[in-house]
């Protein structure tokens, strides 16, 4: 329980600074706009890159990346089968579809993953598969949809690698599965400024939220809800299924994966939202609801599984 409660807490204040900030404009009309960018373009590439190169690739291969990727699936799937129903847009489709299904498995789960699980690793399979698959394939469809020219083949079939989240998670990997030791001079500058990524991202989520009106209202009232629904319930749900009736675990295993797929979606979905312009509204309403109702969800399992 004190786990749940203090990595909320830690974001929640650091959410607060960035309302601050935000309503006090202390970084000026654009202050939102360069974390956001610094996050996207600097930061992230470095966290990203320094954590897969140290990490641990057999987790590939455990139950608990298949039980994560099939779950985010059905997450995933379920809100995009509304999503043709409805005629929404590739953007708003792309955006609600990773707002129903990625955790917060960085800033949030590790620091839960540590008091609750007791085992800061046990996100890694949840890291790895949203960095590699999740968010190579969901920036590519905002990269190939914008609205402007049309890019040559080339550069469609080469758009992961040209993305810095992509390219540093690729590259990370790759030096993960050599076993290559990065040099203290060269990795040491990398994980300082990694290190920027989640303050970058928190802040300017709490920027943003200054004005902004309720979540679950206006026009992305349906699929704010639709997502935060998916992410708090469903796929929680859809794991404890897979875990306990396919899978056969029990006890801490089974709790392991059900706490991990609970984690309320990421802030930097957000981040990607801002940087391509798309469904802003929808991905902060939806991150900021799915973390409230992830609380009393977190706790319930807790005392269930646990």
């Amino acid at each position: 329980m004190q786990g749940v409660l203090t990595g909320f807490a830690v974001i929640a204040v650091v959410i607060g600074v960035g309302y601050v900030i935000g309503r006090r404009r202390y970084l000026g009309d654009n202050g939102r706009e360069v974390l956001t960018k610094l996050a996207f373009h600097v930061a992230t590439p470095a966290l990203l890159f320094t954590t897969l190169a140290q990490a641990d690739l057999s987790v590939v291969l455990s139950s608990r990346l298949l039980i994560t990727a099939i779950s985010t699936a059905v997450a995933a799937g379920l809100f995009v089968a509304v999503a043709l129903v409805r005629r929404w847009d590739i953007g708003r489709t792309t955006i609600g579809a990773l707002c129903s299904s990625y955790v917060n498995a960085g800033n949030l789960g590790i620091p839960i993953a540590v008091y609750v699980l007791g085992d800061a690793s046990l996100v890694a399979p949840v890291l790895l598969f949203q960095q590699l698959v999740m968010t190579p394939i969901a920036l590519t469809v905002l990269d190939l949809t914008r609205p402007g020219e049309k890019l040559p083949l080339w550069q469609r079939v080469t758009t992961p690698l040209r993305n810095p989240i992509g390219a540093s998670s690729l590259c990370g990997v790759a030096v993960a599965a050599t076993g290559w030791t990065v040099p203290g001079p060269v990795l040491d500058p990398l994980v300082l400024i990694g290190n920027m990524s989640v303050p970058a991202v928190l802040l300017a989520f709490g920027i943003s939220l200054r004005g902004s009106a309720l979540p679950g209202r206006g026009a992305d009232r349906l699929p704010v809800l639709l997502s935060a629904a998916l992410k708090s319930v469903g796929q929680p749900a859809a794991a404890w299924a897979l875990g306990a009736l396919v899978f056969g675990l029990h006890g801490a295993a089974l709790l392991d994966v059900v706490v991990t797929s609970a984690l309320p979606a990421a802030q930097n979905l957000y981040t990607y939202a801002s940087r391509y312009r798309v469904a802003e509204r929808l991905a902060r309403e939806s991150i900021l609801l799915s973390t409230v109702m992830s609380v009393p969800v977190l706790v319930a399992i807790a005392a269930l599984l646990g």
